[in-house]
């Protein structure tokens, strides 16, 4: 296997339509986003300063969107961090199947969007760090 990082973790400019009025953004799989989408849910109601996610996918990718408010996203990949600030709907950053990512830092009222490429499955989850530095270390 290939093994991704987090610099293939990319933060994508999402074109955007309007004026003074508004804006509008739309999103199309395999064309805004790098995969088809297949599933999608959004957190919310989130207290200030909380923080969410703290897992990674063996083949689930993920694109996430502040659609309102802020959150840092912190990238682990077991030998390199990186930290994403989405303050913006019209960005989005895809994490693809690897990385070790958690939501932090939302600002009260936040929304985070997240498009999906696989429906909701359990056994796709690694949810203790330990486990996802072994699972990265099979790959060697």
């Amino acid at each position: 296997m290939n093994k991704l990082t987090v610099f293939d973790c990319n933060l994508i400019y999402l074109p955007q339509v309007g004026d003074r009025n508004g804006h509008i953004t739309a999103i199309n799989n395999e064309v805004e986003v790098p995969f088809e989408v297949n599933r999608v849910f959004y957190l919310y109601d989130i207290p200030g300063g909380e923080s969410r996610g703290a897992h990674a996918h063996k083949a689930c990718h993920q694109f996430l969107i502040a659609a309102s408010g802020a959150y840092e996203v912190l990238l682990d990949d077991g030998n390199s961090k990186r930290q994403i600030l989405l303050n913006r709907p019209n960005y989005g950053l895809h994490i693809p199947p690897g990385i070790w990512a958690s939501e932090v830092n939302f600002s009260a009222g936040a929304i985070c969007l997240v498009l999906a490429s696989h429906a909701y499955d359990e056994q796709d989850y690694i949810r203790e760090y330990n486990e996802y530095v072994e699972y990265r270390q099979e790959d060697n």
